[in-house]
């Protein structure tokens, strides 16, 4: 006869395994979950605490356990549910920030360079850099964040192809979402989203989505998964109109992958006001974009900040932190995470010299070789590659102090354990349940360890409907 102790163990199990994110996946111009196919709309944040200064060999943003839950239940609170990283070291352990972001009802767009000498492709010489040495780099994250079902996708690059880069940029730009992809397919267990991110230059901006975009016969798996776009044009209290956001949802309304603002929240006015997002989760632009992130999380040089990490123990949040909070307040979620079958089942052109209408930008699909080595890497894997997995969050206690932007003391900011994706709340200083979008279990299959949160310490309220839930489970088995 089975025992009380062993009854407890698989009702333990079974309650964790409810509280992993549902890994996401490309349909046509949308994101969808992969369990019930809601649409996912990006609510999000540009996070690189520190900055650039921030990042070094042995400290990236994923990599101090205590920050990431502090600054996760201050997302949670505002209502984030997708982060952007920008620089991360490989050999770093990031299982307990992934887990915390994880089991906070929030996904992750991973930048796959950094700064360092090696981990980045040079736009003004791509052909120096294109080799084994940047590879170890870029697989080396995927192997690092492959199995986090709370990975919504890799940017292959950021920014590259902009006024300093050479003319052949685009096609070895496309040739590292080729190898990327590839790599993926042969060694992780479900397809992860491979994408870029772009710069707002409008001269070329349609010429970079169609190159990106299309599909190329002899090389499909070269065709980018979805969009960034980091563009600044709307400020202060401006307009669909004034801001160009207009052209912008005219611009990518006949995109076949899904488009989203990879940054955005102009500064030049102070405190930003965050109009934008009534127009960006608007119903006109919902039809052409996938949300957004903002930029940035903490306060840095550049003013962008939402929040001030003072010290070690204490974090402000910054009155445009309420602002942001106040517009996403707002947001019809149902209207927003509702499926759209003409979303999901546009196809991609094929590529041609036709797409091309600037002189300036490289017309031509020719994409270069696979270095020997980077071959053998995705035939046999990177070797000796660190793999990351998903634990248990065994506190969900913020350790730090927090204030508003009056300088008040915030004693309820609380950590809380999602079963589905974090979502804004109407009700101002609280963070939401999770919603509909997020599937109550994970269907990947890629994760062997715990996908969830310890509720010890943790929300019990948050697991299998609270303690009720919890005994009616119990009694069930018994």
């Amino acid at each position: 006869m089975i025992s009380y102790s062993q009854l407890f163990s698989s009702v333990l199990a079974l309650a964790g395994s409810t509280l992993a994110l549902t890994p996401l996946e490309v349909k046509g111009r949308d994101f969808v979950n992969s369990d019930n196919g809601d649409r996912f709309q990006i609510i999000g944040v540009d996070y690189q605490p520190g900055g650039s200064s921030g990042f070094t060999a042995k400290l990236d943003p994923l990599s101090d356990g205590k920050i990431c839950l502090r600054d996760a239940a201050l997302m949670q609170r505002l209502g984030i549910n997708t982060i952007r990283v920008y620089n991360l070291e490989p050999s770093l352990n990031h299982d307990e920030c992934a887990s915390i972001f994880n089991a906070a009802g929030i996904y992750m767009i991973l930048d796959v360079s950094n700064p360092l000498e090696g981990g980045y492709l040079d736009r003004s010489a791509p052909w120096t850099t294109y080799s084994a040495i940047y590879y170890k780099q870029v697989f080396g994250i995927i192997e690092g964040f492959k199995n986090y079902d709370n990975l919504l996708g890799f940017f292959a690059g950021n920014e590259v192809i902009n006024e300093d880069a050479t003319y052949s940029a685009p096609k070895y730009m496309r040739a590292v979402v080729r190898d990327m992809k590839d790599y993926i397919a042969k060694n992780s267990d479900r397809a992860i989203p491979v994408g870029y991110s772009a710069a707002d230059i409008r001269d070329i901006l349609m010429d970079t989505v169609h190159y990106f975009e299309c599909d190329l016969k002899n090389s499909t798996s070269s065709r980018a998964d979805f969009f960034g776009l980091n563009s600044y044009s709307w400020c202060g209290k401006s307009s669909y109109k004034a801001s160009g956001y207009d052209v912008l949802t005219e611009d990518f309304s006949n995109a076949t992958i899904p488009v989203f603002f990879s940054e955005y929240g102009c500064n030049e006015v102070k405190p930003r006001v965050f109009t934008e997002v009534q127009a960006l989760y608007g119903e006109e632009m919902t039809q052409a974009f996938s949300g957004g992130l903002v930029y940035e999380w903490t306060q840095e040089d550049n003013e962008y900040g939402l929040v001030s990490a003072n010290d070690s123990d204490t974090i402000t949040m910054l009155i445009d932190y309420a602002n942001f909070q106040n517009q996403l307040g707002q947001l019809d979620m149902d209207r927003i995470t509702s499926s759209n079958s003409s979303q999901t089942s546009v196809k991609a052109e094929e590529c041609s010299a036709s797409l091309v209408t600037h002189k300036s930008f490289y017309n031509a699909w020719d994409l270069p070789e696979v270095p020997s080595k980077v071959s053998d890497y995705i035939k046999n894997g990177l070797p000796n590659a660190p793999t990351g997995k998903l634990v248990s969050v065994s506190s969900t206690t913020i350790p730090q102090k927090v204030y508003d932007h009056n300088g008040k003391e915030v004693s309820d900011v609380k950590f809380e354990v999602k079963s589905g994706a974090n979502t804004p709340s109407s009700t101002s200083g609280s963070s939401s349940s999770g919603s509909s979008s997020g599937s109550s279990s994970s269907s990947s299959g890629t994760s062997t360890s715990t996908n969830a949160a310890s509720i010890n310490g943790g929300s019990p309220s948050m697991v299998l409907g609270g303690m009720g839930g919890f005994f009616m489970l119990l009694a069930s088995l018994l």
